[in-house]
């Protein structure tokens, strides 16, 4: 096994040339899954302390940079034969080592210290029950057992007292790392892009070029060359080569430039702020400037006549008790809308209905308490075609308000006002008002500016002229509003302020971070009320554009506020370039290739994105003039059929093309989908690659805006050329992967033991990696009985088909999970358990260690091929997943199909019927009438079966565990 450090030992004595071209890298040996879950997981969590997202939250599916880091090192570094000293190694240069801890920590107080640490008393004493640091002891002595208190902590633990690594100055944080490091490689640096290129030079023989085909969001390419790479980035989406522009252009700027940037920003928000002055359009007669509009659509009630302003709530403020209260004028059959301040309880209770309730209008002047279905309003019917459609106007290309006989009118009925007295304070003073008659007639001005210039505009490129393709995402709009071009999507004042901007002739920097203000200043966005704050909330809150009945607008002074938040300042120097092509089309040479690909249900960026494309496509600034603005939906990979799986094995070849034999390439990939997982295999198998290793770390976070079961984890696939052809029976194979199973858990168990403080790879992490090996096998081969692995990659499966390197998987996942046995399960009895009795003792196991992540259940149902999971589930929330225990199942589905006709499932509702009486006799009888005939043979597997139960939900569902131990007991002392 080749090492830096001993191939320069053997050119010093003549024996070799200093060379890593062959040397297996420290990726496909090992990764501490473990740290990497807990620091890319709060990475994740710090939402827009994220660096990148500075340029923009619109863009969801950027990667956490500890991560990309990771990866781009671990390609790099070798594996040698001391892989304690190797992982030692990783951990000092990605500061995740126990001393660099120790540097990372933020803030410690005395209360945060557990009263059970068994030094406790030696650091903290309790006054009056509170804990204070004691005052006896030096502040070195006290950092010294703060340290150790710190490192006593599980890692993810001890992250949420520490900096991430990024917020750190990397030469503090890397202090005393290089010597340790250069003698272990036998390298000469002192940063890591030195590193990085001596690694390159000895590996590829120049710095190491790394490309991103799929640059998306740009976190792959920009942490890639923060750390030193040459890097090229593209994609077919022009957002997202912008976005990775200025990852590389802002974030990444050298100082001059970066101060640059910002006078130019400062410069052009001057302006602007002059003119809307000028205009008058935002101040009172008082001298109070505006913070924010709201706006409602108002419709006409069919039943009563009246003019409704609609909004699921009126609910202005609740930290003021601000509320929208509608009072009838009946002569004119509408409501006036008077904003009230601190209101009671009740009342807040009250306007919180608001008059839109389940998808029907409400309001005082109707006496039908259940209202009106808005779908009536709308006139919704099937045409002709079978497609639904209903009786709203489509807004044409010179509107941009509605008309006065449309369905949905558009009302402006509160406004967030900034004190005169406090506009050049740091902190304003604001209040909210109803409209005045001086405020219509600003509107009215407003949308004069706008009638009188809006064709203009839209000729030079200041505004969309570009009309809403049809598609998943865009249709919501169009169905819901009638808008059917991009500029219905802002209102007057929206389209004014946009317009004025990009007329002083904007630089690249500039449009960059328009597409943040863009991103504030639609129709689309909600006005959040919550506990602490008050605000419009950006349109890509999620994936989706949402119309919303009632919309916040914010003014200039804070919708230019994204417009001059240039974010984090972090200079790179290494060769970067991006370009706009499909993947397939991205002829760059490579050693490394880092991709995160779209996904088989990924999200619909070819569709949302077309809401920024719309501004940027007529006149775009250098660099971007040279790119193609448009989303090109023919060309996006999407979907998960046969098409989708042709267009990514195109891209995947044409990488593996420009990539010499002994390069590296990384597929982040996630998905739940076990039948998505495998046509990946068979993708990357059909590119010319095959699987090395394989690792699944945590990226993602609970949010309460989605609904549903989504996974966690990111898969991390590690691949390499397949250079040699060669053909092995299908005996052979399965021979192989056994073998490839055991020595890949031997290994990784044997690793975890060298960590004894920690435990680096949990059940989920084995059984991937397990797996993973598997994969290696399977995908070093050419042919499989002579038949190649992708020989139906391309043609349309019949329903319940499976295809040859699906039954491998399968194969695979039986495999590992014969190896790994739960912690006190009887080995001879696992042999004998089906996949859906695998599952729930190995969850058992993990939800007693503490396990709640439902990337962990989904991880374990796709390796023991139990795609009903969710069926023994009583919770599949993201961070907060369990299974269903026998008070949940009770005697539901019992004697059913898989895992219901078990005698596990006997087991749990001999349980249940144990718990609901508080007699386990009665439990005994359940089971001895199911087993009449073979009760006594089965009893001792009852037993067993029992106890285990009762041990593994002793914490997690102790009522369960004491009736599980007392039927356990029974069935001992039952008798003939």
């Amino acid at each position: 096994m080749t090492t830096v450090a001993t191939a320069r030992q053997e050119d010093a004595k003549g024996l070799a040339p200093y060379s890593l071209k062959d040397a297996l890298s420290l990726i496909e040996a090992q990764f501490p899954v473990g740290r990497l879950s807990a620091e890319s997981y709060k990475e994740r969590k710090s939402n827009l302390g994220q660096t990148l997202t500075a340029l923009g939250t619109y863009w969801k599916g950027r990667k956490p940079l500890i991560l990309v880091r990771a990866v781009v090192l671990g390609s790099l570094l070798p594996a040698s034969d001391n892989p304690a000293k190797d992982l030692s190694v990783f951990l000092m240069l990605m500061g995740m080592d126990d001393a660099s801890i120790a540097r990372r920590v933020k803030s410690v107080s005395p209360k945060d210290i557990d009263t059970q640490w068994y030094d406790f008393v030696s650091l903290v004493s309790v006054d009056d029950g509170r804990p204070k640091w004691r005052s006896d002891i030096d502040r070195g002595t006290r950092d010294r057992l703060i340290q150790q208190w710190l490192l006593d902590l599980p890692y993810e633990s001890r992250l949420q007292y520490c900096r991430r690594p990024e917020e750190c100055d990397e030469s503090d944080l890397l202090a005393g790392v290089w010597e340790p490091v250069n003698r272990h490689l036998g390298t000469n640096a002192f940063s890591v892009p030195q590193l990085v290129e001596q690694l390159g030079v000895a590996r590829f023989g120049h710095r190491p070029k790394l490309a991103d085909t799929f640059c998306g969001g740009g976190s792959i390419p920009y942490e890639a060359a923060r750390i030193g790479c040459d890097v090229f980035a593209s994609d077919l989406n022009p957002i997202a080569c912008m976005l990775t522009w200025g990852a590389f252009s802002i974030i990444g700027a050298d100082p001059k430039s970066r101060k640059k940037i910002e006078v130019d920003q400062n410069s052009i928000v001057a302006q602007v702020d002059a003119k809307i002055t000028a205009l008058g359009i935002e101040h009172d007669s008082k001298g109070n400037r505006a913070k924010a509009y709201l706006y409602c659509v108002e419709t006409k009630c069919p039943k009563t006549g009246w003019m409704v302003p609609m909004a699921p709530s009126w609910v202005i403020s609740r930290v003021s008790n601000v509320i929208a209260e509608l009072s009838p004028d009946y002569e004119r059959k509408r409501y006036d809308i008077k904003i009230r301040a601190g209101v009671s309880v009740i009342e807040m209770a009250e306007a919180s209905k608001g008059t839109v309730r389940d998808g029907r209008l409400v309001h005082p002047m109707n006496p039908e308490r259940s209202g009106v279905d808005i779908r009536t309003i709308r006139g919704d019917f099937r045409d002709a075609s079978g497609t639904n459609s209903n009786r709203l106007r489509m807004w044409e290309k010179a509107d941009f308000i509605p008309r006065r006989d449309d369905i949905w009118q558009e009302r402006l009925y509160c406004i967030q006002w900034m004190t005169k007295e406090s506009l050049n304070k740091g902190r304003q003073e604001t209040f909210f008002s109803a409209v005045s008659e001086e405020d219509v007639n600003r509107e009215r001005e407003v949308e004069a500016i706008v009638r009188a210039n809006l064709l203009r505009w839209q000729e030079s490129g200041l505004v969309p002229d570009m009309p809403i393709e049809s598609g998943d995402k865009t249709d919501e709009p169009i169905r819901t509003r009638g808008w059917t071009y991009w500029h219905h999507l802002f209102g007057a004042r929206a389209l004014l302020t946009l317009a004025t901007t990009r007329e002083l002739g904007l630089t690249a920097a500039s449009e960059v971070l328009l597409c943040k203000t863009l991103d504030y200043a639609s129709r689309l966005c909600r006005w959040a009320v919550g506990t602490n704050v008050e605000a419009v909330v950006n349109v890509f809150d999620n994936q989706a554009l949402n119309p919303q009945l009632n919309y916040g607008v914010r003014a200039f002074e804070r919708i230019s506020q994204p417009f001059l938040s240039l974010g984090t300042s972090a200079p790179i120097s290494a060769n970067w370039s991006v370009g706009n092509a499909p993947a397939k089309d991205a002829l760059v040479e490579a050693d490394l290739f880092v991709t995160d690909p779209p996904y088989a249900d990924a999200v619909n960026y070819h569709e949302i994105t077309e809401f920024f494309i719309a501004w940027q496509r007529k006149n775009p600034p250098v660099p971007f003039d040279s790119w193609t603005w448009d989303s090109r939906r023919d060309l996006a990979i999407k979907g998960k059929d046969e098409g989708f799986r042709r267009d990514m094995v195109a891209a995947y070849a044409s990488m593996t093309r420009q990539m010499p034999d002994n390069g590296l390439q990384v597929v982040m990939f996630t998905h739940q989908d076990a039948g998505v997982w495998a046509d990946l295999g068979a993708i990357l198998w059909a590119a010319g690659l095959r699987v090395s290793a394989a690792w699944n770390i945590v990226t993602e976070t609970t949010s309460g805006l989605k609904e549903g079961n989504y996974v966690q984890g990111t898969v991390c696939l590690v691949l390499r050329k397949r250079l040699k052809e060669a053909n092995a029976r299908r005996m052979e194979i399965e021979a192989e992967i056994e073998d490839a199973v055991r020595a890949q858990l031997d290994r990784l168990n044997a690793l975890d033991e060298e960590w004894t403080a920690e435990t680096l790879y949990t059940d989920g992490d084995l059984t991937l990696a397990a797996y993973a090996a598997a994969l290696q096998v399977v995908t070093s081969y050419s042919s499989i009985d002579r038949q190649p692995l992708d020989r139906d990659l391309y043609r349309k499966l019949a329903k319940g088909e499976r295809t040859m390197i699906r039954d491998l998987v399968d194969y695979a996942a039986q495999v590992a999970n014969g190896m790994l046995v739960p912690t006190d399960f009887p080995r001879d009895m696992w042999r004998d358990l089906g996949a859906p009795e695998r599952f729930y003792v190995r969850m058992l196991d993990m939800e007693a260690k503490g396990s709640a992540k439902v990337a962990d259940f989904q991880n374990f149902a796709k390796s023991f091929a139990f795609g009903d999971y969710t069926s023994v589930m009583a919770s599949t929330t993201a961070n907060a997943a369990a299974l269903a225990g026998a008070a949940d199942l009770k005697g539901s589905k019992l004697g059913g199909e898989g895992f219901f006709a078990t005698q596990l499932r006997q087991v749990l509702f001999a349980v249940w019927k144990t718990l609901e009486k508080g007699d386990p006799k009665l439990g005994v009888t359940t089971l001895r009438t199911e087993y009449a005939a073979d009760y006594w043979q089965r009893r001792q597997k009852l037993i067993a079966l029992a106890a285990y139960v009762a041990a593994k939900t002793k914490h997690t569902r102790p009522e369960e565990s004491a009736a599980a131990h007392e039927l356990a007991e029974a069935l001992k002392l039952d008798r003939v």
